[in-house]
């Protein structure tokens, strides 16, 4: 991790010409990877979670008594935790439910829209370096509450064919409908197109590596996504109120999510840096997975140097985090100079992890500078909207010039003649 000024942060270019090499290359797997899925269905993915996973699988779909196992191997305590962080999702999201809505106008008018869950939804949890039962509440939770009918899982399993005992805990807590042992860009093309064991669905979610999000762009169209996701990001705006230890603490507990991540801090302070960069070293020494925090922090990490808090929010709104952190004085007072973050953390008592676990909002966030255009995972992308449209023969008439002139100005005769045919009342009844 280094300290550099503003500028030559800006001034930072990546080598897009070995990205793009790199995506070329995983886009071929992926490609290969979805024809072959769509081809083959259920052949392709147990060859491919042969191959991938070294699991030789004969059924697919997870069992009751491999649920039942998994709850056996888990602890009350950790039961405990799902059980209050879920209480704590649904009351955020819970808020977030839209309805349909009908306005009756005069003359026999009526508009609206109508509110619609989607019937089925795919979430990709990953597996790999870690296990994420906390992404499969995050979400679960809102499609279940957004009245999805069918929520199915996908998710990577171990070599002996098991799927971690937490995930499915996890999973059952949440109220998942499946979950499929399936990972990688094979469980993308199996949600997005189907098999003989796994039914389509209308939108898939989760985070994945890059072979995943790889896959999700590819199918996009053909199904919804969320999101491409990227490396997981965090930002931490610190004045002289912030410990340096918490700050330090906070831009670890990012790193180590994997050798990409971009743990970036924000300060006008000098000495302050300097006292975090030393934090930094101190606290990695005794973390387990400081081998993945060594390589993050060396190629992405970054104590920024601002001239002023004015220049700081603008290197934040310019990156856009997924999560950035406030640690400064009433950082409630500066929120508004906040453009574009995934989730916005405020104060020196509310560490990123609380967003992760428990506190509700959901973890599922935009990367990669996409917090200009979008927003967190909600019940929202689990619905789909129809707008309303009853006019009575009195409102179209006295409509019909206007739509009549316009369609005729843009050439569409036909469009006229729809209007015009009922405005002249030029019809037959059917006769029984």
């Amino acid at each position: 991790m280094k300290i550099i000024t503003a500028k030559q942060y800006l001034s930072e270019k990546e080598d897009y010409s070995t990205s793009q090499t790199m995506l070329e290359d995983i886009d071929e797997s992926v490609l290969e990877i979805i024809k072959q899925v769509k081809q083959y269905g259920d052949k392709a993915l147990f060859q491919y979670t042969k191959q991938f996973d070294g699991a030789d699988l004969t059924n697919l779909r997870v069992t009751d008594e491999e649920f039942k196992e998994a709850e056996k191997q888990v602890s009350d305590d950790f039961l405990s935790a799902l059980k209050q962080a879920k209480a704590n999702i649904t009351e955020f999201h819970q808020v977030q439910k839209e309805h349909s809505w009908f306005v009756n106008k005069e003359n026999g008018i009526m508009l609206g829209q109508k509110v619609t869950p989607l019937q089925k939804a795919g979430i990709y949890i990953p597996g790999g370096k870690a296990a994420y039962p906390s992404s499969v509440l995050m979400n679960a939770i809102p499609a279940k509450l957004a009245g999805v009918e069918n929520i199915i899982i996908t998710t990577p399993p171990l070599s002996d064919g098991t799927i971690n005992p937490h995930v499915l805990a996890a999973a059952r807590v949440a109220g998942a409908d499946a979950v499929y042992k399936v990972g990688g860009a094979q469980a993308i093309a199996a949600l997005a197109y189907g098999t003989e064991t796994i039914e389509k669905v209308s939108k898939i979610v989760g985070p994945g590596n890059a072979y995943v999000a790889r896959a999700k762009k590819w199918v996009f169209g053909d199904v919804a996504i969320d999101m491409i996701a990227g490396p997981s990001e965090i930002c931490i705006v610190a004045d002289e109120t912030a410990p340096p230890a918490y700050v330090a603490a906070d831009l670890l507990s990012q790193a180590e999510h994997d050798e990409s991540a971009k743990p970036i801090c924000i300060t006008m302070k000098s000495k302050l840096a300097e006292k975090i960069l030393l934090e930094v070293e101190k606290q990695t020494a005794e973390l387990e997975r400081k081998e993945i925090i060594q390589q993050s922090l060396k190629q992405n990490g970054r104590i920024i140097l601002a001239e002023n808090e004015s220049e700081a929010f603008e290197l934040v709104n310019e990156i856009a985090p997924e999560h950035l952190q406030l640690m400064i004085q009433n950082p409630s007072e500066k929120l508004h100079y906040v453009k574009n973050a995934g989730a916005v953390f405020l104060g020196n008592y509310s560490p990123e992890p609380l967003g992760d676990y428990f506190a509700g909002p959901n973890h599922t966030l935009p990367t990669s500078g996409t917090a200009k255009f979008s927003s967190p995972l909600g019940v929202y992308d689990f619905v789909k909207k129809s707008s309303i449209i009853s006019y009575s023969s009195e409102a179209l008439k006295e409509a019909s010039d206007t739509i009549i002139n316009l369609a005729n100005t843009e050439g569409l005769t036909a469009h006229a003649n729809s209007v015009q045919i009922r405005k002249e009342g030029s019809y037959e009844k059917l006769q029984d």
